[in-house]
């Protein structure tokens, strides 16, 4: 940051923005008074007025700039990481993810696929749950949400149907970042199971009446 542009609001570097405008307007209250002075008082008031504005959008300007370039260096990792999840390196995906300082909503998106990759679905799904309280609005991560819940249900009514000597999350695989994400392919033949449960169970309830 400016060295110089920091000095002219006393700060220090590191400043963050709220910092920046507490500076900013605490000074603007001083110059303000003190323009109506007479002579050269007034005068450097005047003067300082303009400095302070120009310190204060410069360094502003600065942190918006590198909070861009922040954000830039994260999506590309982040798109290294769904590289390397596509490509079943699973565990230079993790590797990579626990690499990260800031974990927003995609990283915990990220990880809940990671997670699914493993098998581990419930860990899987408070990854998810993490990513929709961070970003509410994402409807990429309630869909994912929303079959992965399908997923545990079907695998739940179907292992009781099997007799509990199978895992109730076989190792399914995602082969694609979006459109089979979360379960989307979970089973090649979930309808015919679901319409084979259907009838059976119907014909069960009709022996039974």
């Amino acid at each position: 940051m400016n060295k110089r542009n920091l000095e002219l609001l006393g700060l220090t570097e590191g400043a963050t923005a709220e910092e920046i405008e507490a500076a900013y307007k605490s000074l603007r209250e001083k110059y303000l008074e003190e323009r109506f002075l007479d002579g050269e008082a007034g005068n450097n008031a005047a003067r300082m007025l303009t400095k302070i504005e120009t310190a204060h959008n410069e360094l502003l300007s600065e942190l918006a700039e590198a909070e861009n370039d922040l954000s830039s260096d994260a999506g590309t990792a982040y798109a290294k990481v769904e590289e390397l999840i596509r490509d079943g390196k699973i565990d230079e995906a993790q590797r990579a993810l626990d690499a990260f300082n800031e974990r927003n909503a995609q990283w915990h998106y990220l990880q809940s696929v990671v997670f699914y990759r493993k098998n581990w679905i419930n860990e899987s799904k408070k990854q998810l749950e993490i990513a929709m309280h961070l970003d509410a609005s994402n409807e990429k991560y309630k869909e994912a949400y929303k079959k992965l819940n399908d997923k545990m249900e079907y695998d739940a009514s179907r292992h009781v149907n099997d007799g509990a000597n199978q895992s109730a999350y076989r190792g399914q695989t995602m082969d694609g970042m979006q459109e089979n994400q979360m379960g989307g392919n979970f089973c090649s033949d979930c309808l015919t199971c679901c319409y084979i449960n259907m009838c059976i169970n119907c014909l069960c309830s009709m022996c039974c009446n």
